[in-house]
């Protein structure tokens, strides 16, 4: 089992410390990037340390990190190569890249090279549809790729080099991009400071420029605060609300006339005068708790009205809720002329069998047919007309 540096485990503490007591479990996501930063990939080693640090269970933590797929649960390369294979760079030839990509590399999805340099994955989509097709090496893009720029980078990739990513900083390995995604700054010299922006991105600009379009009350020269002022700014305008607060109202300490005009005993408060008729009186409510009374529904849950519909019979109806109201049959029982008039229908009409629908008899088939061929073979009557006669039989 890994022994976690002293380092990781203060950068531990400091990320909890940048949620509220009560909230400390929002730090397990970027606590699992920590612990890959020094692994690699979340080991149970790693599990059981952000059990340990944050008071959850094993199987609270693995739940977490076997959801995302940024946390990685095997050993992985210093470079994680992402072709995204969704529709558009699919049909712009992503799934073309990916394909060469493994045959050159020799791995398949989610598997990494024997010098342990590059792991290969494809990615559903890589929010990036209009430099299509992309894929990034430890989350920074190279846009507009095809197969022989793609095999170029890995190369580079594995002979030492850093290509430079279309976009972004300066590229670095998937542990110090696992740092960084935990909530610490980059700290290469001058490694933000590289790469730009793309052109589809100036076009949205440039036409937002060229048509004023922008968010109301935009100033681009409004400085930024740092966190100290940020506080001090929130700290004084609590106080300021607080000012803000009406004063308590202080019980009267001045004696209560009785109705003879002598003072009351001090304490004793005036009777209340009795409410005015203004409509029914409301139920009191229900004391002896904090909870807030809640109707009960009157609706019944679907399994219930699906039975009851399969089965209409209010005596077996259960109610699922309190309230619910169980149907009851009010229909008056049909007199002895209407129970005689069915049964003779029943008997009149015998249920079909398994294997036909009802009305589907073997003998006015044959029947149908033997007039239809009849009248096909008669002059004068063509098979417009013996089909006519087969459907009034």
């Amino acid at each position: 089992m890994s022994v976690f540096t002293d380092e990781t485990r203060e950068r531990a503490r400091e990320i909890i410390a940048r949620y509220p007591a009560d909230r400390s479990r929002s730090a397990l996501l970027p606590l699992l990037h920590l612990v890959q930063a020094e692994e690699g990939y979340v080991s149970p080693a790693g599990v059981t340390f952000c059990a340990e640090v944050l008071g959850l269970n094993k199987a609270q933590v693995g739940a977490v990190a076997t959801f995302y797929t940024m946390y990685k649960r095997k050993p992985t390369g210093d470079f994680l190569v992402s072709v995204c294979t969704n529709t558009m760079c699919n049909v712009l030839g992503g799934q073309e890249v990916y394909d060469t990509l493994a045959e050159h590399l020799g791995v398949g999805h989610d598997e990494t090279t024997a010098d342990g340099t590059i792991t290969l994955e494809h990615a559903e989509c890589l929010a990036a549809c209009d430099y299509g097709p992309v894929m990034t090496v430890n989350y920074d893009f190279f846009d507009g790729v095809d197969a022989s720029t793609a095999v170029g980078v890995v190369d580079e990739l594995r002979s030492g080099g850093r290509p430079m990513p279309t976009r972004g900083a300066r590229l670095c390995t998937l542990k110090e991009m696992a740092v960084q995604l935990a909530g610490f700054a980059d700290e290469r010299d001058g490694a933000v400071a590289d790469g730009g922006p793309g052109e589809p991105t100036l076009r949205g600009l440039r036409l937002a420029q060229q048509h004023g379009v922008s968010v109301p009350g935009f100033d681009p020269n409004t400085p930024i605060r740092s966190k100290a002022e940020a506080d001090k700014a929130a700290a004084e305008a609590k106080a300021k609300a607080e000012a803000a607060k009406p004063a308590p109202v202080e019980a009267s300490a001045a004696p209560v006339k009785g109705g003879d005009g002598a003072s009351a005993p001090t304490g004793v408060a005036e009777p209340a005068k009795p409410a005015e008729a203004t409509g029914p009186a409301k139920p009191a409510e229900a004391s002896g708790s904090t909870t807030r009374d809640v109707k009960a529904p009157d609706d019944k849950s679907p399994q219930v009205r699906t039975a009851e519909t399969r089965q209409p019979d209010a005596g077996t109806a259960v109610p699922d809720a309190p309230g619910t109201k169980v149907p009851t049959d009010t229909t008056a029982p049909a007199s002895r002329d209407a129970q005689a008039a069915e049964a003779a229908g029943v008997a009149a009409n015998p249920p079909a069998g398994d294997g036909k629908p009802a009305g589907d008899e073997a003998g006015a088939q044959e029947r149908n047919l033997t007039e239809a061929k009849a009248g096909t073979d008669a002059d004068g009557a063509g098979a417009a007309d013996a089909n006519e006669t087969g459907a009034q039989k």
